[in-house]
């Protein structure tokens, strides 16, 4: 037993001796049960590194194997919380020079599978037809089972102009369906607006970015100059973006010291409060807001926090539910951890990770014709403009204008009623 213990490599019984060291350590100063406990499932996990060196049929790169159980520990925590060896903080970290392109889509892993939180409307991914809630199981002939967010993002970025062939699920596919997409530089106009008859405006964010609150306001001001009693704020297919974006378009909406959105996590720095701040810009008149499958993160902040203060009517389908905050975090050998460390909380606190924002006003979007179908130039084409006159193609567009003109009607009767002085 002495010959066989002498002949284990420095670098596993370097691991074995420090956590031994360690949890003895701790047991030592500290005898609590759990303690103990953790104690004894790592003296598990030593073995089962000294086994798999010894016994294994192939030599092991001692790397390979600690990445892997690191790897491992953390994806049956969450599909946000990974390991990124060296190299791949490295890139994460530095801007590179040159001009990278991608598809347009935001990502999450659900059910442990890599799923589209939603395409951005005009990228190349949306022209393609990619729709919220698609299942990616394939990325170049290669199943991204097991794989991490962070290296699926990897294998869909690259070159512009260059293709990947991405294979999809959706209900409806008996098996994978592939989709070419050719990369391209994501370039959004985060903000477009238009008038709609009857004096409602109407404001489509298609994604939080370091413009947007600027665009919103900008938009609102030409709108008002039209002389607009009502406004529909359209957050569908809005994957997110910046989280102060998401706050500042809550403010325009919102009276000045509003909570706006918390987080909450186990330590106390993790447990953060955004309030709203000098707005009060545009809070009286009737709001309704569109939100659905594809609404995630940001969106889904504003469409929580103008929902609990009674703001503005929700109408559409239930939002995506992508709400937890990551932390990332430098270790010692040049690798990173990004770690979730708190979740998001709607001021009325629900927890919109995993649940999502439930509408006031449940629309389904009427089902597609085979000519209208994902993918067809009628339909991108169709999705891209801004609405006009007619709005019966849109069943959730045209149930927002009917709600806003029913109270704009209302309020106009209620003021006739009034006794005059």
């Amino acid at each position: 037993m002495a010959q066989r213990l002498r002949g284990k490599p420095v670098w596993l019984w370097s691991i074995i001796v420090v956590l031994v060291s360690i949890c003895t350590g701790v047991v030592m100063a500290n005898r609590h049960p759990f303690q103990i406990e953790r104690y004894e499932d790592l003296k598990i996990f030593t073995e089962v590194l000294s086994y798999v060196e010894a016994n294994y049929v192939e030599e092991v790169e001692p790397e390979r194997v600690v990445h892997g159980a690191i790897r491992g520990m953390l994806r049956s925590l969450d599909p946000h919380s990974s390991f990124m060896p060296p190299e791949m903080f490295s890139e994460m970290q530095v801007e590179t020079e040159g001009r990278f392109g991608g598809l347009g889509i935001e990502i999450t892993i659900r059910d442990d599978v890599l799923t589209v939180v939603s395409p951005i409307e005009g990228t190349p991914a949306f022209r393609a037809g990619i729709q919220a809630g698609d299942k990616i199981v394939l990325v170049e002939g290669e199943s991204t089972k097991d794989m991490t967010l962070i290296e699926a993002v990897k294998k869909l970025r690259g070159l512009e102009g260059t293709e990947v062939t991405i294979g999809i699920l959706r209900p409806g596919f008996a098996e994978p369906k592939d989709f070419t997409i050719v990369r391209a530089v994501i370039k959004i106009q985060s903000v477009r607006w238009t008038k709609l008859p009857e004096d409602v405006g109407y404001i489509k964010v298609r994604s939080f970015q370091k413009t947007t609150v600027k665009e919103v306001k900008e938009a609102l001001q030409e709108l008002e100059s039209q002389d607009i009693s009502a406004l529909i704020l359209d957050l569908r297919n809005n994957p997110g973006g910046l989280l102060d974006q998401a706050i500042a378009v809550s403010e325009v909406f919102l009276e000045d010291g509003k909570l706006v959105v918390y987080t909450k996590g186990r330590l106390s720095n993790q447990n953060m409060k955004g309030f709203s701040k000098g707005g009060d810009i545009w809070s009286n008149q009737p709001l309704a807001i569109l939100i659905n499958g594809g609404s995630a993160s940001a969106s889904e902040i504003v469409a929580g926090a103008l929902k609990d203060w009674d703001r503005a009517t929700l109408i559409g389908t239930q939002s995506f539910g992508k709400g937890s905050v990551q932390t990332i975090i430098p270790l010692s050998d040049g690798s990173g951890l990004r770690l979730t460390t708190a979740k998001y909380y709607t001021p009325n606190n629900a927890e919109i990770h995993g649940k999502g924002i439930t509408p006031d006003i449940v629309v389904e979007l009427e089902p597609l014709t085979e000519s209208d179908e994902p993918g067809s130039e009628q339909r991108s084409r169709r999705q891209m403009e801004l609405p006009g006159e007619d709005l019966s193609g849109d069943t959730q567009l045209q149930k927002a204008f009917d709600f806003l003109t029913d109270k704009m009607t209302e309020k106009e009767k209620a003021a006739q009623a009034e006794p005059q002085e």
